[in-house]
């Protein structure tokens, strides 16, 4: 199952930093995917070839993004107080929905935004998840449930379609 670093990084870059850019925006998601793969680099040799990768770098991910969360926050209220996807603001039209599903995630702790955000928006698996941020897959799926209930006592019926 042994993969070469060549592959993954040209397998894996981009989505991941897709995944870092909507959590912390694009200038922090280069400089922050750019350094999970130095990370991944100097660990390579030592990665279980039976290993999945791409948990193994999210989970990379998910330590070097814990520094940022603060940002993350600020980020995820100023979109819901305008509506614009302070990343992604030409490819959505500004929605109500999303305005409170932006506030919600930026209420929720930072273990279950990241268990629920690497969930919907990276789509890893519970397992996947759980191997990422090195906790009990039974964890994953009782956090996930618990912060999707939370949510959806916080949104309008619609508005937990996003995640």
């Amino acid at each position: 199952m042994g993969h070469s670093f060549d592959e993954a990084f040209a397998a894996e870059f981009a989505p991941l930093h897709r995944y870092i850019a909507r959590r912390v925006g694009a200038a922090a998601a280069d400089e922050l995917a750019a350094e999970t793969f130095t990370v991944a680099f100097r660990r390579w040799e030592r990665l279980d070839p039976e290993r999945p990768v791409r948990p193994w770098l999210y989970g990379i991910a998910a330590n070097l993004m814990r520094h940022h969360w603060r940002k993350e926050r600020r980020m995820l209220r100023a979109y819901a107080r305008t509506g614009v996807d302070p990343v992604f603001a030409e490819d959505h039209e500004p929605a109500e929905d999303t305005r409170e599903l932006a506030a919600a995630l930026a209420q929720l702790r930072r273990d279950e935004r990241e268990i629920l955000l690497l969930h919907a928006w990276a789509e890893l698996t519970d397992t996947e998840i759980a191997a990422a941020l090195g906790i009990p897959a039974g964890t994953v799926k009782s956090r996930l449930s618990r912060t999707r209930e939370k949510l959806r006592n916080r949104l309008d019926p619609g508005g937990i379609e996003a995640v």
